[in-house]
C-alpha cells in the first residue's frame, strides 16, 4: 500500500515575516520611532527641572499617576515601560541578526570600506552597545537607586539628578550616551523612513535635514541638564 505524500505545512506570514531581512528591518524601523517619541517627551519631561524642585518633582509624581482615575497608580507608567521594554528588545534582536547576516553574506569583508559612509553609519552598532549600557545603569542610578552617587530619596527625582551630576563619572557617563544617541537618531531616522518607504529622492534631502535637527535638538536638550548642574544654574 502506497504512502500518501507528506505535505510540508507553509510557514505562518508572522514566521515569514520575521525570518525576512525586510521584516527585520521593518521592526526596527517601527521600534525606533516609538523609542524616538519617548526621547522627545522624556526630554521635555527633563527640561522642567530648570523651573525648580517643586516643578520637577510635580512632574516625577504625575508619571506615576498619569491615567487616574481609570488606571490604578503607576499603571501607565508601567504600560510605557512594558512598550518600551518590547521596543528596545525587537530593535536589539533584529540589528544583531542582521548584523551576523550581513557577516555571513561577506565573510572576507571589505577590501575597501565605503568612502560615503558616514561616522553615524560606521558607529551605529558601538553605539547601540553604548545606548544598551548607559540604559542600565540609568535605571539602577535613578529608578531603583542600586548605584546612586548621594542619597537616594524616593518621590524626589529632584534631588536625585542633582546628585548623580554632581559627580564627574556621572556626567561623563551621560553626556557621552547623550551623544551616541544623537548619532544613532541621526542615522537612525533616515533609515527608517527609507525601510517604511517614506523616503524618495524628492524628499530625502528634507528627511535628512530633519535627522540632523532631530537628533541636534535631543542632544542639546539632554546634555542641558548635567551642563546645568556642573554650572550651578540648577542645585
Amino acid at each position: 500500500m502506497a504512502l500518501a505524500p507528506r505535505t510540508e505545512r507553509k510557514p505562518s506570514m508572522t514566521r515569514t515575516f520575521w525570518g525576512s531581512t525586510v521584516g527585520k528591518k521593518t521592526v526596527m524601523a517601527v521600534s525606533g520611532l516609538i523609542m524616538l517619541g519617548y526621547l522627545v517627551a522624556h526630554m521635555f519631561g527633563n527640561l522642567k527641572i530648570f523651573f525648580g524642585a517643586g516643578e520637577f518633582n510635580a512632574y516625577g509624581h504625575w508619571l506615576r499617576t498619569m491615567g487616574g482615575p481609570v488606571l490604578h497608580h503607576g499603571w501607565a507608567l508601567w504600560l510605557v515601560r512594558v512598550v518600551l521594554l518590547a521596543a528596545v528588545t525587537g530593535h536589539a534582536v533584529c540589528a544583531y541578526q542582521l548584523s551576523r547576516r550581513d557577516i555571513r553574506a561577506r565573510p572576507g569583508g571589505y577590501v575597501h570600506k565605503r568612502p560615503h559612509a558616514s561616522y553615524a553609519t560606521r558607529t551605529m552598532r558601538w553605539g547601540g552597545i553604548i545606548l544598551a549600557l548607559f540604559i542600565v545603569w540609568h535605571l539602577l542610578d535613578l529608578t531603583t537607586g542600586t548605584v546612586h552617587a548621594g542619597e537616594f530619596q524616593e518621590g524626589r527625582p529632584y534631588q536625585n539628578v542633582v546628585d548623580t551630576f554632581s559627580t564627574w563619572y556621572g556626567n561623563a557617563i551621560y553626556i557621552v550616551a547623550m551623544l551616541a544617541v544623537g548619532l544613532h537618531i541621526r542615522h537612525g531616522f533616515w533609515s527608517a523612513a527609507q525601510t517604511l518607504g517614506v523616503g524618495n529622492a524628492a524628499r530625502d534631502r528634507i528627511l535628512k535635514g530633519a535627522a540632523n535637527g532631530l537628533a541636534l535638538l535631543l542632544t542639546a536638550g539632554f546634555i542641558s541638564v548635567p551642563v546645568a548642574v556642573m554650572t550651578k544654574v540648577v542645585s
